[in-house]
């Protein structure tokens, strides 16, 4: 088996950053550490949801309730730059510490 050296191959190390986000708390909020931005982010979210569905006689459904009963925040990535790798969790201001 031939290494990546005998090969002519290269490789580049992938940054290190957190796979998993978390929703930031109400003390929290995202901040994109690259731009600066604080309000526009693309989140890509799996939720696992109970819903109440209200179906009329025709068969078409609506949606009247929802629970939330676990979410996870694969990614969040800057609206304005793209970027995933420098998004930070950071206090709102005005909020409470503790």
């Amino acid at each position: 088996m031939s290494n990546a050296a005998e090969t002519g191959t290269s490789f580049r190390r992938v940054s290190e950053r957190p796979t998993v986000l978390a929703v930031p708390d109400p003390q929290h909020r995202w901040r994109c550490g690259g731009r600066g931005n604080m309000t526009r982010f693309d989140v890509v979210r799996e939720a696992r949801t109970r819903e109440f569905w209200h179906l009329d006689p025709a068969g078409a459904a609506t949606v009247d309730d929802t629970d939330i009963l676990s979410e996870r925040v694969a990614s969040v990535s800057c609206r304005w730059c793209g970027r995933d790798d420098v998004i930070e969790v950071v206090a709102r201001p005005g909020a409470e510490s503790g």
